[in-house]
């Protein structure tokens, strides 16, 4: 079921996340229809809170053919894109590592801006699957960076928050009209 995306300046966007306490049929049949949300919009990631609800869930699915993600280990075993795809995880723990690199982000609760954000390039994570089981992540690439993406929105941080001061200033009187309209 397509879900609708919430967009900037809805107060969900801010809000920390709590924990998912418990893997049931609710919980897959909502990473499913975040999936379908995601495709529908052309996304790569999205978390809970874009769809309204304010819990550590998040789905992603990056194309197999995308070449930036060239190391991926799942609890200490090579991998490749297509072997782990699609991610989705609950109650994510990240550390990002690294030199940190600018890459341009976009959002698809903050249509029609992309900026660039530096990040760190690689990134260790505890994911929690939603068959129950907990791997480590270590990944570089778009791979890493949607990781980051996708679980700042779990903290109630957007991409646009991360951007440089100039950059800032430049998409203020952007922002402040996308927030009033929604």
């Amino acid at each position: 079921m397509l879900m609708e995306i919430t967009q900037y300046g809805q107060e969900v966007l801010k809000q920390k996340c709590r924990l998912v306490e418990r893997i049931d049929e609710d919980l897959h049949s909502l990473a499913e229809d975040m999936l379908e949300t995601m495709y529908a919009a052309e996304g790569i990631g999205l978390a809970a809170p874009q769809i309204n609800q304010p819990i550590q869930l998040v789905v992603i699915d990056i194309p197999e053919e995308e070449d930036s993600t060239t190391y991926i280990q799942v609890n200490g075993v090579d991998k490749t894109l297509s072997e782990i795809m699609p991610l989705a995880f609950i109650n994510p723990v990240l550390a990002p590592y690294g030199d940190m690199k600018p890459k341009h982000e976009g959002c698809l609760s903050v249509r029609g801006i992309n900026a660039s954000v530096i990040r760190p390039e690689l990134v260790k994570a505890n994911l929690t699957l939603l068959d129950g089981s907990q791997i480590e992540l270590d990944c570089n690439g778009l791979l890493a960076r949607c990781l980051q993406h996708e679980c700042d929105h779990l903290n109630g941080v957007l991409f646009v928050e991360r951007v440089s001061s100039a950059q800032k200033i430049t998409l203020r009187n952007k922002l402040k009209r996308m927030a009033r309209d929604n």
